[in-house]
């Protein structure tokens, strides 16, 4: 099969014992999408040493071969795993992943995948990310390292690192986005049912994060108070007073809980909110002042600052638009 944009991209993802399902079957199941819709991509799962792999939800993952094996690929992915960065890493693994990136075209990572590539120095010099509840350590350990703490990827020349979970998905569609084009992208996302593809810039502290906060937690009712009404009045002292503590003790709760400034929290709960009116076609405008950046100047700042697209032109680019009524996914 040829590809939209030219020939085969082979696609190599690296599992390991205890490697986080979702780091593997997210990626995997885009590029897969992508080949059925046109895209001429061949994932091939591999291990350090071409054994089956058992991952962290107790299923064994078929491996088609060892990295050693593999030949020369387009993309190596990197995943995850809960608990890898606690004690050191395998020299097997490593290796693996150092044999893997030796002429790849691109390199990337979900999680605290980076970590590997940190490892082995391939993040000297550039912008990278990982989980939130992972990026002081990430910089602490790997000071030449230029963290992004919390983006939900980036991408800095022919490497590309992403934050946890889900966000392998995003990093995965992006990369079929440059490959192929925004439509291919957009219909992928439509076939998986992921109704948003975000921009790598956003926030990992989503306004979704709330659901990670407990119902008797002292944030919980800000948290829902800021996502129900985006536009409201939060300066940091009536935040407080919502949730009954001090600002100092706001702020503190902020940083522990969601992992962000109360400020930054509420920016990126109205650019969430002004994406999804984008989306349905309301003007910049209107998204503005729905959204709570008061004037459409101010959204296009803040936009184009964190997302490196104006809110035109991202209003303007495919999207599979959900139901008004459908929860944001995760």
């Amino acid at each position: 099969m040829q590809s939209r944009g030219g020939g085969t991209r082979r696609v190599a993802i690296l599992a390991f014992d205890g490697v986080t399902m979702i780091d593997v079957a997210g990626p995997a199941d885009v590029f897969s999408h992508a080949a059925r819709l046109g895209a001429a991509y061949e994932v091939t799962v591999v291990s350090p040493d071409g054994a089956d792999v058992v991952t962290s939800t107790g299923l064994t993952l078929h491996v088609a071969r060892a990295a050693a094996e593999c030949g020369p690929v387009h993309t190596v992915l990197v995943p995850g795993a809960y608990g890898m960065v606690d004690r050191p890493f395998d020299a097997a693994l490593v290796h693996a992943v150092g044999h893997l990136v030796q002429g790849a075209e691109r390199v990337a990572s979900v999680c605290t995948g980076s970590f590997l590539l940190a490892e082995l120095g391939l993040l000297d010099g550039r912008r990278a990310t990982t989980h939130w509840r992972q990026t002081d350590v990430f910089a602490r350990r790997y000071r030449r390292v230029l963290v992004q703490p919390d983006a939900i990827y980036v991408r800095d020349g022919h490497i590309l690192t992403s934050a946890g979970v889900s966000s392998g998905v995003d990093l995965s569609l992006a990369m079929v986005e440059n490959d192929h084009g925004p439509t291919l992208a957009a219909d992928v996302a439509e076939a998986m049912v992921v109704f948003m593809q975000r921009p790598g810039a956003l926030s990992q502290f989503s306004a979704p994060s709330r659901r990670h906060v407990g119902r008797d937690d002292p944030l919980r009712p800000l948290l829902d108070a800021i996502a129900a009404d985006p536009a409201g009045d939060y300066t940091v002292p009536s935040m407080a007073a919502v949730a009954a503590v001090s600002t100092r003790q706001l702020t503190r709760l902020f940083h522990d809980a969601v992992g962000t400034t109360p400020a930054r929290y509420v920016e990126t709960v109205r650019l969430e909110n002004a994406q999804s009116l984008l989306q349905r076609g309301h003007t910049v405008g209107a998204a503005a002042a729905k959204s709570g950046f008061g004037s459409a100047e101010t959204l296009r700042r803040v936009f184009t600052s964190r997302f490196g697209v104006s809110p035109s032109a991202y209003r303007d680019r495919p999207h599979p638009v959900p139901p008004s009524h459908a929860a944001s996914p995760e």
